[in-house]
Parts: structure tokens; sequence; C-alpha cells
């Protein structure tokens, strides 16, 4: 974590980068078409970028992963999230 350009998104961000890069990597092999899987990534997203998903939103990330076989990334669940 020394590196200037992490320390300067955790100041931007507010997200520490140690989380993201264990979640990244705990996503490595992760079974995405499983249901229960893809809602604790969504809850651990939500956790760490402290940026509460209600019911309704986290249904409709799951079905667009699991059902729809979209596929999974910060990007992705970033877009979700922030449509109201």
């Amino acid at each position: 974590m020394d590196n200037k350009f992490f320390k300067n998104m955790e100041n931007k961000t507010g997200v520490n980068m140690k989380d993201v890069f264990e979640l990244a990597s705990s996503l490595q092999g992760a079974n995405f078409k499983d249901e229960a899987t893809v809602r604790n990534v969504i809850k651990r997203v939500s956790q760490i970028a402290n940026k509460p998903v209600n019911k309704e939103t986290e249904d409709k990330i799951v079905q667009s992963i699991v059902k729809d076989g979209n596929k999974l990334d910060f990007g992705t669940l970033a877009e979700m999230l922030n449509k109201k």
C-alpha cells in the first residue's frame, strides 16, 4: 500500500485499496452462476464502498448476472448502484 497512486485513490474515493484487492483475489474462480455467490459479492462491494444496496436493487443485479449472464465487474456494479 505504499504506492502513491493507490493512496491517492483511497483519499479520493474513501475506499480502502487493501479491501478492494482482497475482494478481487477472493473472486478468482468464483461461480457467478450461483445466486448465493453473487449476493455475497454484492454485499461485500456495498460494504467496501459504504453504499447500502436495497433488496430490490440487489435482486436486479442478481438477475442481471445469474439469469441474464451479464459480466460482473466493478464498473457494472457501480452503474447499477447509481441508477435510481
